[in-house]
C-alpha cells in the first residue's frame, strides 16, 4: 500500500520530532562524560526504547511500503540508543555494568530473538503482522505508562524539577503526529498506543503549569505585636511592673524578668 500525501506529511513530521525526543538525554550524557561516572542515573529507559525500536522496524518490514517510514525514524533511534549505551556501560560502576548487561543481554538479545523465531516459524502474512502489532502495542503502552512515577513524585513534591517541560511537550507532539499517521494508513497498531501517549503527555504539561508556578503559603513576619491565643503581651508593661502585692520590689533581674514573662504568657493562654 503506497503512502498517500497526508500519510506522508504526517511521517516525515514524525520522524523530525521524534528525532528531537531522541536527542533530549544528550545533555545528561554530556555530564556523564565529563563526571566520568553515572551517578544516579538508570540505563533501563535506553535499553527499553532500543528494544521498542528494533520491534517497530521489525513490524515495519512486515508492511507493504507504508512502514518506511517507521523503518527510518526507528533506525536513527537504535543508533542513537546504542551510543547511549556504550557511554552509560563505559562510565557506569561494576554493579550498574553489570546490570545493564543482564538487562541488554535478557531483553535486546534473547527476548527479540525469541520474537523473531516465534513470529518466523509459527506465523505468515497477515497473522504474523497482527501478532506482532500487538507485541509492539503491549511495550509501547507499557513504555507511556513509565511516566506515571514522575507524575506522582510531581503531585507529591509539588515540584516540576525532573519534569522538563519541553521534553513533556515533544513526547505529546510525538505521540499526535504518529496518532495520525497511523490513522492515515488505517493502522490500528501505530495509532492506539499513541492515544494513550497523547492523554499522559498532555496531563504531564498540565501538571507542570499547576505545579510551576504553586506557592507554599508563607509566614507573615511582619507582625507588630507577638500574640498567643488572640491575647497581645506588653513587654513594656511586663519589665516595668513591678510582683503583684510586693510595692517595694527591687528592681528585677534578668532571670525574674524572664520568668514572670512566661507567667504572664501563660496566664494569657488560660484566659
Amino acid at each position: 500500500m503506497a503512502l498517500n500525501v497526508l500519510a506522508f506529511t504526517f511521517g516525515i513530521m514524525g520522524n523530525i520530532i521524534s528525532f528531537i525526543v531522541f536527542l533530549a538525554p544528550v545533555p545528561t550524557f554530556v555530564r556523564i562524560c565529563k563526571k566520568k561516572s553515572t551517578e544516579g542515573f538508570q540505563s533501563l529507559p535506553y535499553v527499553s526504547a532500543l528494544f521498542s525500536a528494533m520491534l517497530w522496524i521489525y513490524y515495519a518490514m512486515q508492511k507493504d511500503g507504508s512502514g518506511f517510514l517507521l523503518i527510518t525514524i526507528n533506525s536513527v533511534g537504535c543508533f542513537i540508543e546504542t551510543i547511549y549505551i556504550v557511554l552509560f556501560i563505559t562510565y557506569a560502576n561494576k554493579k550498574a555494568r553489570i546490570s545493564t548487561l543482564k538487562v541488554l543481554g535478557l531483553l535486546n538479545f534473547l527476548g527479540f530473538a525469541a520474537i523473531i523465531l516465534v513470529c518466523e516459524l509459527l506465523t505468515k502474512g497477515l497473522n504474523r503482522e497482527k501478532v506482532l502489532g500487538g507485541i509492539c502495542v503491549g511495550f509501547s503502552v507499557c513504555v507511556f505508562a513509565a511516566p506515571l512515577s514522575i507524575m506522582r513524585v510531581v503531585i507529591r513534591t509539588k515540584s516540576v524539577e525532573f519534569m522538563p517541560f519541553s521534553l513533556s511537550l515533544f513526547l505529546t507532539l510525538s505521540a499526535i503526529t504518529w496518532l495520525f499517521y497511523g490513522l492515515a494508513i488505517k493502522d490500528f497498531y501505530v495509532a492506539l498506543p499513541n492515544i494513550m501517549g497523547a492523554f499522559l503527555g498532555a496531563v504531564q504539561m498540565i501538571l507542570y503549569i499547576i505545579y510551576k508556578y504553586y506557592k507554599a503559603p508563607k509566614t507573615n513576619d511582619t507582625e507588630k505585636p507577638k500574640t498567643v491565643s488572640g491575647h497581645s503581651i506588653d513587654m513594656v508593661k511586663l519589665a516595668s511592673t513591678p510582683a503583684s502585692g510586693d510595692l517595694k520590689a527591687p528592681p528585677q533581674t534578668h532571670g525574674d524578668l524572664e520568668g514572670q514573662i512566661e507567667k504572664e504568657m501563660a496566664n494569657q493562654i488560660q484566659t
